[in-house]
């Protein structure tokens, strides 16, 4: 296939998420062909998952520019610039309707399941950067189909693939028999068959992130309803000055507003500490559960577990493709040492793009909370700053794709060297520090799980 073939084609994004559907209104605004692939029935899936979530971000902070451009000819109204949308408010009033402006370019019920060059495998070298991208799907009545790209913009995220209970990084030793009373995502407490789920029972929450902050305010306003509700907070270090993160001096206020929730929680009885706890195993202990430490510990029985302990990238579907990562937070090589959780935070993080997301393939780009791997610091407008840069490049403006145009603020509490005396620090929120739940990252609280918003 030749060049100008090749360029002819669409660039391919996966997911309709926040960065997704940033990266294909980018794409649009270059008169780039983009082709949105989203396995759930509606843009932003995953963040309807934790839509009784509030981000910590305000609206101003948590919309990309040329969606917005995309946007305003529909009748779209931006939405009170300094109010803190939930992420059910992000999806239904900026996520569906920026999705529905792009109309047909993006695909719903739709899963990838491979990403190659076509007619090369990983091994062959020949001919291989002239070949276009196949895209192997599948659709929800088991439709396969492939599609060819000109290139591949992975926005799916990490929300798929919570970090388990184990300490070691798998699961721990009958985690999986006990699947049926271990979460791993924020509840939503205004279900009543998920309040009745805690309501007077004792609950295990672990995690050290903005997703474990969430759940212990959360679980303590249960207890002042429902006598009996506890929560039993397991860090997997000690506490420390930075434990509750930076209170009133955050400059994200409704980020440092729930850390203070949470070390009220504590304060109250409400919740229990229990550090340097590192779970090996879980047991029965009758209809309770009790969980055992890799020094022996067993803590008293619960009821119920919160596993909040981040999230991590599916490669899986990618395995054909040479990609380069680093071997410690599966991130691009070259951005790992820019977003190290042990150093820095997700206000230190120096704004990136094209030239430290590309891969030794090219023309194929992961970007939003899963080109930050295990690392849980993402913010929401990190990740439209990353697909303004791909998308300048992928329509040959250079200049545009290497010019910094995004500064962000220095918070210096959700990272920073000091603040996590070890590398475990994908125990922070799942989703990121400032770009989903409030509780998550974008600030993904990232559910995201990931996954709040910065």
């Amino acid at each position: 296939m030749n060049a100008l073939t090749t360029d002819q084609l669409p660039v391919v994004v996966i997911g309709a998420g926040p960065i997704g559907l940033a990266a294909a209104a980018h794409l649009v605004e270059r008169g780039v062909e983009p082709l949105v692939l989203e396995t759930g029935p509606a843009a932003g899936s995953a963040v309807r998952e934790w839509s009784h979530v509030r981000l910590f971000s305000t609206w101003g902070e948590v919309t990309d520019p040329a969606a917005e451009k995309l946007l305003a000819p529909t009748g779209w109204t931006r939405p009170d610039s300094s109010a803190y949308p939930t992420g059910g408010d992000w999806a239904e009033h900026y996520l569906q309707p920026l999705a529905d402006a792009l109309g047909d370019k993006v695909r719903y019920g739709t899963t990838v399941t491979g990403v190659a060059r076509a007619g090369r495998d990983r091994i062959v070298d020949a001919g291989r950067d002239e070949q276009p991208f196949t895209v192997h799907i599948q659709s929800a009545d088991g439709h396969e189909e492939r599609i060819t790209a000109r290139a591949v913009i992975d926005a799916s995220g990490t929300w798929s693939n919570p970090s388990p209970l184990g300490a070691d990084g798998l699961p721990a030793l009958g985690e999986k028999t006990a699947a049926d009373r271990i979460a791993y995502r924020v509840p939503d407490l205004k279900d009543p068959a998920v309040r009745a789920r805690y309501a007077g029972r004792r609950t295990a929450v672990v995690g050290s992130g903005a997703s474990a902050f969430t759940a212990l305010a959360l679980l303590a306003d249960l207890a002042k309803e429902e006598d009996g509700t506890h929560a039993v907070w397991i860090l997997r270090r000690g506490i420390g000055t930075n434990t509750y993160g930076g209170g009133e001096a955050d400059q994200l206020p409704a980020r440092g507003a729930l850390g203070l929730r949470a070390k009220a929680a504590v304060e109250a009885g409400h919740a229990s500490a229990t550090t340097g706890f590192r779970t090996q195993a879980v047991e029965y202990d009758g209809d309770q559960l009790a969980l055992v430490a890799e020094d022996g510990r067993r803590l008293d029985p619960v009821d119920e577990v919160i596993v909040l302990t981040g999230f991590r990238p599916d490669l899986s579907f990618l395995s054909e493709l040479r990609l380069g990562l680093d071997e410690r937070l599966q991130a691009p090589t070259a951005l790992a040492p820019l977003i190290d959780p042990n150093v820095h935070s997700c206000g230190t993080v120096y704004p990136h793009g094209v030239n430290e997301l590309s891969h030794p393939e090219q023309g194929v780009y992961l970007v939003g909370m899963k080109s930050y791997g295990r690392a849980p610091t993402f913010l929401a407008m990190t990740g439209y700053e990353q697909v303004r840069s791909i998308t300048a490049a992928l329509a040959g403006d250079q200049e545009a794709a290497e010019r910094v145009e995004l500064t962000l603020p220095e918070t210096g509490v959700c990272g920073g060297a000091g603040l996590f005396d070890e590398p475990e620090n994908a125990e922070q929120s799942g989703g990121g520090c400032c770009a989903a739940p409030a509780t998550l990252q974008i600030g993904i609280g990232t559910p995201a799980a990931t996954s709040g918003g910065c």
